[in-house]
């Protein structure tokens, strides 16, 4: 489980300072819920997020323990380094967007012929309750060819999810390389 504090000061000097500690900030928050200004170890939150197995992981802020999933970040653009987490609370039985990772399995017949695989989207957005929502979209791309592309509208329907993404819109695509 992932610890954090509760942060005093939500001000420029207050911030600077945790991130100069090794903090990162994050925001929670939820239907119903207010709103919590929190920070955690850099190291910390990291390693929790590579090593999760579901979308969702508790953290405790406070003395209360939550489960949440990651909805965004910010990072900088030089070096990479994390700077700000949104972070929103999995509330069982509430209907809510989440970005839900993609897994491609196969080798691509496309390959073979001089052609390279792009993964377009990483993520897809899906609309549903947190108890329903799949922890990863498993792709087969070993039937694809040069110039095949996989859509949204190619996924298996899952039940009680719904793609918020347009129908349209390529997920990941074999390319002719240079």
């Amino acid at each position: 489980m992932l610890e954090g504090i509760v942060r005093e000061s939500i001000g420029k000097r207050g911030t600077k300072a945790l991130r100069r500690d090794g903090y990162l900030i994050a925001n929670i928050y939820g239907k119903g819920l207010e709103n919590i200004n929190a920070a955690f170890k850099m190291n910390d939150f990291i390693r929790t997020v590579r090593n999760k197995e579901t979308l969702a992981f508790v953290v405790n802020v406070g003395g209360k323990e939550m489960n949440v999933v990651v909805q965004s970040y910010e990072s900088q653009p030089v070096s990479g380094n994390l700077l700000h987490v949104d972070l929103m609370v999995a509330q069982t039985g509430v209907v809510a967007h989440y970005h839900v990772p993609i897994e491609t399995h196969g080798s691509p017949l496309g390959l073979k012929n001089k052609g390279l695989l792009h993964v377009a989207k990483k993520r897809i957005r899906v609309k549903g309750a947190i108890e329903n929502v799949p922890n990863n979209i498993d792709i087969d791309v070993a039937p694809l060819d040069l110039g095949n592309s996989i859509l949204i509208r190619d996924l298996n329907a899952v039940d009680n999810i719904a793609f918020t993404d347009s129908d349209r819109v390529s997920i990941l695509s074999i390319i002719k390389a240079k």
